[in-house]
C-alpha cells in the first residue's frame, strides 16, 4: 500500500510540475502557433534590450578614482555560447523534471549548492576569457605561477582563468562541489587552510563571495597578506546592489562584519566600495567593469542573472 501511495505521489508531482510549466511558458495561450509567435516576439525584443542593459554604466557618475579605472564590457561570443547552452539545457524536459524532483526531496537536509553539485547543474558564468584578459590587461601568452580561486563552486569560472597559471588552488565548502573541482584536477584547500599554507599567490579570485561571508573585511585583509608582494592582484566580483547575508543552520543572518555601502545606483555603490571598503582593507582599484552574473536555469527560466561589479585590486604598500 505504501508503495502504491508513493508511486501515486510521484505521478501527481510530475503532472503538477508539467502543468505549472505549461502555464508559465505558455502565457495562458491555447493555440500553439499563437503561443510560439508571442514567445518569439517577446524574447527577441526583450532579449536585445536585456543584454544591452547588462553592461550599461554612466562613467560620469563614478568617483574620480574609479572613473579612470573603468572598462566598458560588451556581450561577447563566450557569453552568448553560455546563454545558448543554458537555453538548450532548460528545454530538456525529463532532465529538468528529474532535477526538480531531486531538489524537492533533498532540500530539507542539503544546501542548494550541494544538490547542484550532485546533479551537475547550476553552473555560473562571471566573465569570458577575453573579458578576464581585458581586466588584468594581459595577453594570451601571459603566464604566472599560482592562482587561488576562493569559493570556486564547480570550477567553471576557474577553468576560464586556469590556462594562465602553472598551479591552480581552490576552496569550497560544499563536498559535492569539491568532488567536481578534484575531477577537474584543481587542488582543493580547506576554507581555513589557504591562509596558513605558506603559499603566496599571483592572483586570488574572490567571485561573489564578499556578500555571503561572515567577516568580509577580515577576508580582504587575509587575501592581501597572501598575495605576492608588488605583483599580486585580487580579482573580486560582487553583486550590486550589495545585500549581505550568511547562511547559519539553514537560516539567513546578517554577517558579524557588516560593510556599510553608500548609495543606491550601481555607480554610487561601486564608488563607495572603492573609496571606503577596499581602501580600508589596503587595496586600490586598478580596473572595474560591469558584467552579468549568470547561472544556468531550470524548467521555468533559461537562465538567471544578477548585476556584478568586477574589480582588479592592487595591494597598497
Amino acid at each position: 500500500m505504501r508503495l502504491v501511495l508513493f508511486v501515486v505521489w510521484i505521478a501527481f508531482y510530475f503532472i503538477s510540475v508539467l502543468f505549472l510549466r505549461r502555464m508559465w511558458t505558455g502565457k495562458y495561450m491555447r493555440s500553439p502557433l499563437a503561443r510560439a509567435l508571442f514567445v518569439n516576439m517577446v524574447s527577441e525584443s526583450a532579449g536585445l534590450h536585456e543584454t544591452t542593459e547588462w553592461y550599461r554604466v554612466c562613467p560620469e557618475l563614478l568617483g574620480d578614482s574609479v572613473r579612470s579605472a573603468f572598462i566598458q564590457s560588451h556581450l561577447d561570443s563566450d557569453t552568448q555560447a553560455f546563454l545558448r547552452h543554458s537555453e538548450e539545457k532548460s528545454s530538456w524536459l525529463f532532465t529538468q523534471l528529474y532535477h526538480s524532483f531531486i531538489s524537492t526531496v533533498f532540500s530539507t537536509f542539503l544546501s542548494r549548492t550541494s544538490i547542484n553539485g550532485f546533479l551537475g547543474r547550476g553552473s555560473m558564468f562571471v566573465f569570458s576569457v577575453e573579458q578576464f584578459r581585458s581586466l588584468l590587461q594581459i595577453s594570451s601568452d601571459w603566464r604566472r605561477h599560482r592562482l587561488l580561486d576562493l569559493g570556486a563552486g564547480d570550477g567553471g569560472v576557474t577553468e576560464v582563468m586556469s590556462s594562465h597559471f602553472q598551479e591552480v588552488y581552490t576552496t569550497e565548502v560544499s563536498t559535492p562541489m569539491k568532488w567536481q573541482l578534484q575531477r577537474k584536477q584543481f587542488k582543493v584547500l580547506g576554507v581555513d587552510e589557504w591562509q596558513s599554507a605558506g603559499i603566496r599567490y599571483d592572483v586570488i579570485s574572490c567571485l561573489n563571495l564578499l556578500d555571503r561571508c561572515d567577516q568580509p573585511l577580515s577576508l580582504l585583509q587575509d587575501i592581501r597578506r597572501m598575495l605576492e608582494p608588488g605583483t599580486g592582484r585580487l580579482l573580486l566580483a560582487t553583486v550590486v546592489p550589495f545585500s549581505p547575508y550568511v547562511e547559519v543552520g539553514g537560516k539567513w543572518e546578517r554577517p558579524t562584519e557588516y560593510l556599510k555601502i553608500q548609495g543606491k545606483t550601481w555607480e554610487e555603490q561601486v564608488t563607495s566600495l572603492a573609496n571606503e571598503v577596499f581602501l580600508e582593507a589596503g587595496f586600490a582599484v586598478e580596473a572595474v567593469t560591469r558584467l552579468p552574473y549568470l547561472c544556468e536555469g531550470d524548467m521555468y527560466n533559461d537562465y538567471y542573472m544578477l548585476d556584478d561589479a568586477v574589480f582588479v585590486l592592487r595591494p597598497l604598500e
